[in-house]
C-alpha cells in the first residue's frame, strides 16, 4: 500500500524519527490510536525482490548499511586521545533503509530475564562501571514481549529451557527445522549437563499473518529476507500503519536536526529530501527511534542557546554509557559435511550461563548458540595457524560445509566514557558533523568473553568436533547492538528519559531504541527495544489523548 502523503506546511501529530524495530511499532500504535505520523528514513524503501544475497556488496560494500566513504565515523578507545576516521566499515553498523537493522538482523530473539532489570540491587556497586536498576522490571514490560511475539511473529518453544523467565502466552509458531550445528551442539551441551532448546526466532516457521515460512535459504543475518519470513518493521508493523491512512513513511529522508522554539518545545524536525534540499516537517511531538548512535547524534547537533550541550542534555549524559555485547566464541570442524550454509543461522541456544556468577570473579552472563555464516566471512576468518595461500589454504576454503560455530553473546558494563558524540572536524557528505565513538572493553568484559569461548570450545569438544579453534578475545572497535547511549531513568540529573520514555527536558520529545538501555542485556536486544516500543507507544497515545504533548 502506498503512504499517504502529508504536506511539509501541515503539522502532523508525530513525526518518528527512524523505521526499524522501534520505529515501525511506534508508527503503527501511534497512527492506530488516530493520530496522524509521519515516519522519517534515512535510507531508501525496497521491494522484497530488490533485495540481494550478495555476500560481497552486502558485508564489505555497505550494501544495506551506513556507508563509511559518505557517513563517516571516527574511533579511539582513550578520551584523551584523537579520533581518527574509520574506512572499510564503521565502527558503529547499522542498516539505511526502510526497516532499518530488523531487515537485515539475524533475528534472534531473546527476552530479557527478570534480573537483566534489577542487578545493580542484586549484585552491587563494580568498579569502573555504572551499573544501575531499570526503572521498570519484567514483570512490566512481559505483556509487551507477549505482545511482540503473537504481532510481530516469533517462532519458538515456551517451557524448553528451565531458565526462561516467566510469561503469559507461548509462541504462536513451532520453533524452525533443526539444523547440522543444532544437533551437534545438543549432543555436546547434554553431555556437560547443560539445558539447549529450540532458538526462539523472528522468522515465521509457518504462513503466518499473511506472510509465508521460512524457505531455508540460509543467508539471514545481515541479509533482508526476498520472501518476508523475516519478521521485519518493512514487512509487519509499518505496512499496518499504512492501511489506517493516517501515516506516512517518508523514504530518503535524512533528518539532521529538531527544531524548536522559545518555549523549550519541539516543533518538528529539519532534514534533507532525496535531492539533499533542506526541508521542515511540522509536528506536535517528535519520537526519535533512530539507534544507539543516531538517536544521540540528532540530540547533540540538535543544541541551541536554551540547550547548548544538545537537546535532552541537562544530565550530561547523551551518548554516554555505550554498550556492545561482548560475547566468546569457538569454531570446530567435523568429520561429515553439516552442510550449514542452508537454513536459518540458529536453530539451538543454551542459557545455562545466563547469570553473573561471584564465584567466576568477574561480572557477566550470558548465553551461547549453535550458528553459521557466510562462505565468503568464513574464508576471510581464518583461523590463526592455518596457511593463507596454497594447497593447505585450498583444503580449508574447501571445508567450509565440515564446519559451525558455538557462539557466546553476553553482557557489556555501561562505563561512563564509553560514549558517541561529535567530531570536532569530521563531517558526512550532507555537511551534518559526524559520529566520534569512544570505546574501551571494561575488564570484566574481556574476562567473561574469554570464559564464554572457553565454555563453547568444551561444547564443541564433547560433541565430538575433529578440530576446535578458539577465537580470539581482542578489544571492540565497534559493535552492531547499540545500546545505553540515553538511558532511561527516574532522575532527571543522571538519566535522559523517564519510564515512559519522554524526555526530561523536552516534553514533547520522546526517545525509544536501544539507547533507552540501563544495562546491555544478555547478548540479543531486538526484542526488548521492541516491547519497549509497544509500551512507550502505548502511553505516548494516552498522553496525546489527554493533550499531555
Amino acid at each position: 500500500m502506498a503512504s499517504k502523503t502529508f504536506k511539509t506546511s501541515q503539522t502532523v501529530d508525530f513525526i518518528v524519527v527512524g523505521s526499524g524495530a522501534s520505529g515501525g511499532i511506534m508508527a503503527r500504535e501511534l497512527s492506530r490510536a488516530g493520530n496522524t505520523v509521519v515516519v522519517m528514513e534515512q535510507g531508501p524503501r525496497m521491494a522484497a525482490g530488490d533485495f540481494e544475497h550478495d555476500e560481497l556488496k552486502y558485508t564489505q560494500m555497505s550494501g544495506i548499511t551506513n556507508n563509511p566513504a559518505t557517513n563517516p565515523q571516527s574511533f579511539r578507545n582513550d578520551p584523551s586521545k584523537k579520533a581518527e576516521r574509520v574506512s572499510g566499515r564503521n565502527p558503529l553498523t547499522y542498516a539505511r533503509v526502510v526497516g532499518g537493522s530488523s531487515a537485515h538482523f539475524n533475528a534472534n530473539f531473546w527476552r530479557f530475564h527478570e534480573i537483566d532489570f534489577i542487578e545493580r540491587s542484586v549484585l552491587g556497586a563494580i568498579p569502573g562501571a555504572n551499573l544501575a536498576d531499570w526503572p521498570i522490571t519484567y514483570a512490566e514490560l512481559e505483556p509487551y514481549y507477549t505482545k511482540v511475539e503473537w504481532e510481530v511473529g516469533v517462532s519458538g518453544l515456551a517451557g524448553a529451557s528451565p531458565f526462561d523467565p516467566p510469561r503469559s502466552r507461548p509462541y504462536p509458531m513451532a520453533p524452525l527445522p533443526v539444523k547440522s550445528s543444532g544437533v551437534l551442539f545438543e549432543r555436546g551441551a547434554r553431555k556437560l549437563g547443560l539445558h539447549p532448546f529450540p532458538a526462539p526466532m523472528a522468522i515465521n516457521s509457518r504462513f503466518y499473518r499473511g506472510r509465508p515460512a521460512c524457505v531455508q535459504c540460509g543467508l539471514c543475518g545481515g541479509y533482508a529476507c526476498e520472501v518476508m519470513a523475516k519478521s521485519s518493521s518493512v514487512w509487519t508493523v509499518i505496512p499496518e500503519a499504512e492501511a489506517t491512512g493516517r501515516c506516512e513513511v517518508r523514504a530518503n529522508s535524512y533528518v539532521f536536526r529538531i527544531g524548536m522554539n522559545a518555549a523549550g518545545r519541539a516543533t518538528g524536525v529539519h532534514y534533507f529530501d532525496k535531492e539533499k534540499k533542506e526541508q521542515f516537517q511540522k509536528a506536535r511531538a517528535v519520537v526519535v527511534c533512530a539507534n544507539g548512535s543516531e538517536t544521540p547524534k540528532l540530540l547533540l547537533n540538535s543544541a541551541t542557546d536554551a540547550f547548548p550541550q544538545g537537546l535532552a542534555n541537562s544530565s550530561g549524559v547523551v551518548g554516554r554509557y555505550l554498550m556492545f555485547n561482548k560475547g566468546g566464541s569457538a569454531q570446530a570442524r567435523f568429520d561429515r559435511p553439516l552442510n550449514e550454509y542452508k537454513g536459518a543461522n540458529v536453530t539451538r541456544i543454551l542459557q545455562d550461563h545466563y547469570d553473573s556468577d561471584p564465584k567466576r570473579g568477574f561480572y557477566g552472563g550470558g548465553g551461547i548458540d549453535a550458528r553459521s555464516g557466510g562462505p565468503l566471512n568464513w574464508g576471510q576468518n581464518v583461523p590463526q595457524g592455518t596457511p593463507t595461500w596454497g594447497p593447505e589454504f585450498k583444503e580449508y576454503l574447501e571445508s567450509y560445509t565440515y564446519w559451525m560455530t558455538a557462539s557466546g553473546h553476553g553482557t557489556s558494563l555501561a562505563v561512563e566514557t564509553n560514549r558517541v558524540d561529535i567530531d570536532p572536524a569530521l563531517k558526512d557528505d550532507w555537511g551534518v558533523p559526524s559520529i566520534r565513538v569512544t570505546y574501551k572493553d571494561h575488564p570484566d568484559d574481556m574476562k567473561h568473553a574469554a570464559w564464554q569461548r572457553d565454555r563453547a570450545a568444551e561444547i564443541m569438544d564433547a560433541a565430538g568436533a575433529r578440530q576446535v579453534v578458539t577465537g580470539e578475545i581482542a578489544e571492540a572497535r565497534g559493535g552492531v547492538h547499540l545500546l545505553g547511549t540515553c538511558r532511561m531513568g527516574n532522575d532527571p540529573a543522571t538519566s535522559v528519559i523517564d519510564k515512559y520514555h519522554r524526555t526530561h527536558d523536552v516534553r514533547n520529545l520522546f526517545l525509544c531504541d536501544g539507547s533507552s538501555f540501563v544495562t546491555s542485556g544478555r547478548g540479543q536486544p531486538t526484542q526488548t527495544i521492541e516491547a519497549l516500543a509497544f509500551r512507550a507507544a502505548e502511553h505516548i497515545a494516552k498522553f496525546a489523548r489527554a493533550g499531555d504533548i
